[in-house]
């Protein structure tokens, strides 16, 4: 489960970071200064790689066998500017107590 939890901390690093540079893109673009260079380069970057995260996600929620919930927590921590950085940390330090737990043996396969 160690390879998940590195893939998804990885990814919701990128995409956060991603996320925080289009949103100061989106204010450049309908700010005072109207510049749409940013964001128009940044946008399509953060959404693909925004569709990596949601697998990675995806694969590391099948492992741990969470509820749903903890899922949509995860996805929105995609689309919520900062919220990426506290969820990731959450996520990781739950996931590996779980590890932990079960011996390092994989949860959910």
């Amino acid at each position: 489960m160690e390879g998940a939890v590195t893939r998804y901390r990885i990814l919701a690093l990128v995409v956060g970071t991603l996320l925080v540079l289009l949103a100061i893109g989106m204010v450049l673009k309908y700010g005072p200064t109207d510049e749409p260079a940013m964001a128009g380069v940044v946008a399509p970057v953060h959404g693909a790689l925004y569709v990596v995260y949601l697998l990675a996600a995806y694969d590391l929620w099948r492992r741990t066998g969470w509820p749903l919930s903890r899922m949509a927590l995860i996805v929105l921590g995609g689309i919520v500017p900062l919220m990426t950085f506290f969820v990731e940390r959450r996520i990781v330090r739950d996931a590996r107590a779980l590890g932990a737990r079960a011996g390092g043996a994989e949860v959910g396969a």
